[in-house]
């Protein structure tokens, strides 16, 4: 190995909070998609609570849809991260045996 180093649970730590806010978006829309407007009783403030509720239910599948991208990125970023420092090494070792 290099001098460069980076450590592989800097990666785990962020793919685990991000898998973890994406669990949690989803339990969020499941709960908002379950939601029962007629509690409140007027039709029309029913309708408000579905639309509302079906409004938060689409942003939270886009944020969770985000934090999946986000999980993948950080996957690639580790893959060519470790490409890179082994690039280095052998460059390193190339020179020590070119001396």
């Amino acid at each position: 190995m290099s001098d460069l180093r980076l450590e592989d649970t800097v990666f785990e730590d962020l793919k685990k909070t991000f898998s973890t806010i994406s669990d949690r978006m989803d339990s969020a829309r499941r709960t908002l998609r379950g939601a029962d407007g007629s509690a409140v009783g007027e039709s029309g403030l029913v309708e408000n609570v579905h639309e509302f509720a079906d409004e938060w239910g689409f942003g939270i599948k886009q944020l969770g849809k985000h934090t999946q991208g986000a999980v993948k990125m950080i996957n690639k970023i580790g893959e060519e991260f470790g490409k890179l420092d082994h690039d280095l090494a052998e460059s390193l070792r190339t020179k020590k045996k070119d001396k």
